[in-house]
């Protein structure tokens, strides 16, 4: 096959070309590709209503870096110049996650929560990633409906799901089916390096969130000698990458939900869903119960049990908001006024779009994006409808939460087939990964999974920690002290460190990562 025999060029000539000194032997092959890395960006304000030095530019990259003279695709990047001459370290990369999240805010984000130690050293360094936001966006034309992912198995309704699954699929062919074999992690991964030749840098650092840190992976995979200091906080395992962390969100709830049980029943007095985790297991089922019957009406709109069991799968990871949640269904089950409450921290949408995303990509980007890259990352998807269906029954039964949601079928099962082959991440480069234990988009399960994937990694485990998203939530917590001691001197702790939960202000939710907002309908990691 043709993509068998790039292979050999593509570790050679994307892993070494963007070098600036050649050996000479190299120099002609790697002329197409240094050209990306000489671009000169012109910097400019983003916007008026943002600091000055929030700077915004635009560069070009390869679309397929087999061909990197055929066509190019924009990216858009950004920085804010806070190192200090004497003091300076370098650059830092940030990704919010996704795939599909936008990033270009970045640097303004965390300017406002890193320490000025940190922010000392280092120039920071946001992007769009391919086909997102700015970059060139992907769009398949989905309607709002198109874009919802919560499908929940059921023999009647199965056929639909098919359907759906079928109809992303094609749309997303007919409209940029000569793009989407491009949009996947290796090329995010590889435009990272390319903005390292820009920037003129030998190495980068970065800070990835979910999935941010299979991406950060996916490079030091990569380009292992251009890796710096990189923190990786609430990773996604990159065995399971993409359907299987699809599926470790029903894996993930089921403890969650019985840490659940036993919180609320300790808590009877105050929530009256039961004195014992088995009574408050019953309540909570005989509710899903009552809506399936009979949509309950959340202050104007209609829930099923299946809605139910998709909204609260990442509270039961916060007892608290979890408890609340169902006890306003209750009310509003039996017919009283509900007060619409503070969704739980993993279901925040992060700051808005500063002034600077004015021009919003097209609605269904976020969505698109997403099955883009899971889909296109890898050929472990099931090809037949029949598997999807199989699957959801035995996880239904198996975690009866979500394990439906979890393993029906997705456009990946008539995507085209990847470009190239996934990314197996194995290696000994040293950087360092964050998690709580209570995270719902990327359980303790999956945090693990990245660890030891990487031998030279050292874990900071926020033993009780919930939320998604760990460092800048606490400034003064251990996890954030520790974080910020390895980005200042570039020293991996001796071992791996267990911290206990930081402090949040008062009316603060845990776990809140500085993020753009999202769409509800698009799934995240």
């Amino acid at each position: 096959m043709r993509i068998g025999r790039m292979a050999p060029l593509l570790a050679v000539g994307v892993t070494a070309t963007l070098v600036p000194t050649l050996a000479t032997t190299q120099a002609s092959a790697a002329e197409p590709l240094q050209r990306f890395a000489n671009q000169k960006p012109a910097w400019h304000r983003c916007d008026a209503s943002q600091p000055a030095a929030f700077q915004c530019a635009t560069i070009k990259v390869p679309l397929d870096y087999s061909r990197p003279g055929a066509k190019t695709i924009k990216l858009a990047i950004s920085r804010v110049k806070t190192s200090v001459p004497g003091k300076r370290h370098g650059v830092i990369l940030f990704n919010p996650g996704g795939p599909g999240g936008e990033g270009l805010d970045m640097p303004v984000m965390m300017k406002d929560v890193m320490p000025k130690k940190v922010r000392e050293q280092y120039d920071l360094i946001g992007f769009d990633p391919r086909g997102v936001g700015r970059s060139s966006p992907v769009t398949c034309g989905l309607t709002t409906k198109e874009q919802n992912t919560e499908h929940p198995y059921r023999p009647e309704t199965f056929s639909h799901d098919v359907k759906w699954a079928r109809t992303v699929a094609d749309k997303c062919r007919a409209k940029n089916g000569d793009r989407l074999p491009y949009i996947t992690t290796r090329n995010t991964a590889r435009d990272m390096d390319v903005i390292r030749g820009v920037l003129g840098e030998k190495k980068i650092s970065y800070l990835g969130y979910s999935y941010g840190t299979y991406l950060g992976a996916v490079y030091a995979q990569m380009f292992p000698e251009r890796t710096d200091r990189f923190v990786l906080d609430s990773s996604v395992d990159p065995a399971r990458v993409w359907r299987g962390m699809i599926q470790v969100w029903a894996e993930g709830t089921e403890p969650a939900f019985t840490r659940w049980t036993k919180w609320t029943a300790q808590r009877h007095r105050t929530y009256e869903l039961g004195d014992t985790p088995a009574k408050v297991k019953k309540t909570f089922w005989d509710l899903i119960a009552r809506a399936d019957r009979s949509p309950i009406d959340d202050g104007g709109e209609k829930l099923t049990g299946d809605d139910i069991r998709a909204a609260l799968r990442p509270e039961f990871f916060s007892p608290k908001y979890a408890a609340e949640a169902v006890v306003e269904l209750k009310k509003a089950a039996d017919g009283h006024a509900v007060t619409r409450r503070s969704p739980a921290p993993d279901d925040q949408q992060g700051p808005r779009r500063s002034a600077a995303r004015a021009a919003q990509p097209p609605a269904d980007n976020e969505s698109v994006a997403f099955w883009t890259v899971v889909c296109g990352d890898t050929a472990a998807w099931p090809r037949d409808p029949e598997q999807y269906r199989r699957d959801a029954i035995r996880d239904k039964a198996k975690y009866p939460l979500y394990g439906d949601f979890g393993s029906n079928i997705t456009p990946c099962a008539f995507w085209d087939k990847p470009a190239e082959p996934v990314t197996a991440v194995d290696n000994k480069v040293g950087l360092l990964t964050v998690q709580n234990q209570w995270d719902s988009q990327t359980p303790l399960v999956s945090g693990l999974g990245m660890h030891h994937a990487l031998k030279g990694s050292r874990m900071v485990y926020v033993k009780g920690g919930e939320g998604h998203g760990v460092y800048s939530v606490d400034p003064r917590s251990c996890a954030d002290r520790t974080v910020n001691a390895y980005l200042s001197n570039g020293k991996l702790p001796a071992q791996d460190v267990t911290c206990k939960p930081g402090r949040q202000s008062p009316g603060a939710n845990p776990g809140v990562v500085p993020m753009p907002r999202h769409t509800p309908q698009a799934p995240r990691f």
